[in-house]
């Protein structure tokens, strides 16, 4: 089978998957609001340093999947050491910005409320952004064979192991379903899990959603299409495919941990973080054409892998007819000439000033979303995500 063949089979798959693998649940009734979690144990105390603790969560919940593995669903010793050595190159491996971000938003709230965040809760937050640290997971080793790429986290990527191949297919079926394990064990008993699973189970389809329009935006067999590539279309992917799962998530999880996930508090979450999430992707991408490899760690190649980019398509919008003409002769080539070709022209067409002054109307317009927060959603739980990604360089 063709890389573009099992590009719309994975994700033709994930849509059905996400029909037909999450079936509605209902909260366990609970006789007290203090009932004890009978079933679970957390660490009494954990490393100083914030990433060393959150790492020492991974590896507690990491001996809980594969023990409910062996007693619950028979797996054999060589298939649990599988799933094990899986979950280590593919899980741990990243900057953890996202799982992190729920610990910082839970520990933002309780220090609004005059609390220190306690070990114990450090630890279901901790637990809430690995969840999150296994979706991404489950994206990356199918979005690797999808685009049918080499290295990822300087490491290559998991499909193309000798030893792997395509099992990596399944893997990241695993990887996903692991979510909701975690999940069910962790907060089944409480009376915001059927909140919760809902929240994972559409952050996942929405995602998957934005990698379709990713993946279809210029045919598969055939000539390339730049008419293809219109702001609307843009707009889509990153919203999908970046906002929700980037930034509305980890904002999600701490504030329905934190006893604030009513509608009204979701529903202002979710339209500053697809403001903020849209600003962060139209940021990666001028900086896959004008970032310092060194400071973003890769060499950008948008423009030769035919990429939908913020960029492209605010030169389609804006070009003369000549111009068009050299973007159409030289746009998804990989030839040193055209890639310079395609750069010269963003330089003539002052695209860099262009996304400058996209960047500080975007920053105005976040700025007077956090202006408007109710007050009973503290302004510092979108301000730490914001500090991170204005005027960033990598």
């Amino acid at each position: 089978m063709s890389g573009k063949s099992m590009a719309i089979g994975l994700a033709a798959g994930f849509l059905l998957s996400a029909a037909l693998l999450y079936p509605r649940v209902r909260s366990k009734t609970r006789t007290s609001k203090t009932e004890p979690d009978t079933d679970l144990s957390y660490p009494s105390s954990l490393p100083p340093d914030e990433k060393e603790a959150f790492i020492e969560i991974c590896d507690q919940l990491t001996v809980e999947l594969l023990t409910e593995l062996k007693s619950r669903y028979e797996l054999p010793a060589e298939a649990s050491e599988w799933v094990k050595k899986m979950i280590e190159y593919n899980v741990k491996g990243g900057k953890l910005n996202r799982g992190l971000t729920v610990v910082s938003v839970k520990r933002t709230i309780d220090a609004a409320k005059g609390r220190v965040l306690s070990t114990r809760e450090f630890a279901r937050a901790a637990v809430l952004g690995w969840c999150i640290e296994w979706l991404q997971a489950f994206f990356l080793v199918a979005d690797d064979v999808m685009d049918d790429s080499v290295t990822r986290r300087g490491q290559p990527c998991w499909f193309r192991l000798p030893q792997v191949k395509l099992i990596a297919v399944n893997d990241s079926f695993i990887l996903e379903s692991n979510v909701f394990q975690i999940l069910k064990r962790h907060f089944g008993h409480e009376p915001f899990y059927v909140t919760l699973f809902d929240l994972f189970r559409e952050v996942t389809l929405q995602t998957e959603l934005g990698q379709l329009l990713d993946l279809t935006s210029q045919p598969m067999d055939g000539q390339i299409d730049l008419q293809r590539f219109t702001p609307q279309r843009y707009q889509l992917i990153v919203k999908y495919k970046t906002a929700f799962y980037t930034f509305y998530l980890p904002i999600a999880c701490g504030l329905i941990l934190s006893g604030m996930g009513h509608p009204a508090a979701l529903t202002t979450a979710r339209r500053v973080c697809v403001l903020m999430g849209e600003y962060f992707q139209v940021q990666d991408d001028y900086l896959d054409c004008y970032g310092d490899p060194k400071l973003i760690g890769k060499v950008g190649t948008d423009i030769q892998d035919n990429k939908c980019s913020w960029l492209v398509v605010q030169a389609l919008a804006k070009a003369t007819p000549a111009q068009r003409t050299v973007l159409e002769a030289h746009y998804g080539k990989h030839e040193d000439s055209s890639v310079a070709a395609v750069k010269t022209l963003y330089r003539e067409m002052g695209l860099e000033v262009l996304f400058k002054q996209y960047e500080e109307q975007s920053y105005t317009a976040i700025q007077k979303e956090l202006d408007a927060l109710p007050a009973d959603i503290p302004r510092p739980v979108f301000e730490l995500l914001l500090k991170k990604i204005y005027r960033r360089s990598k």
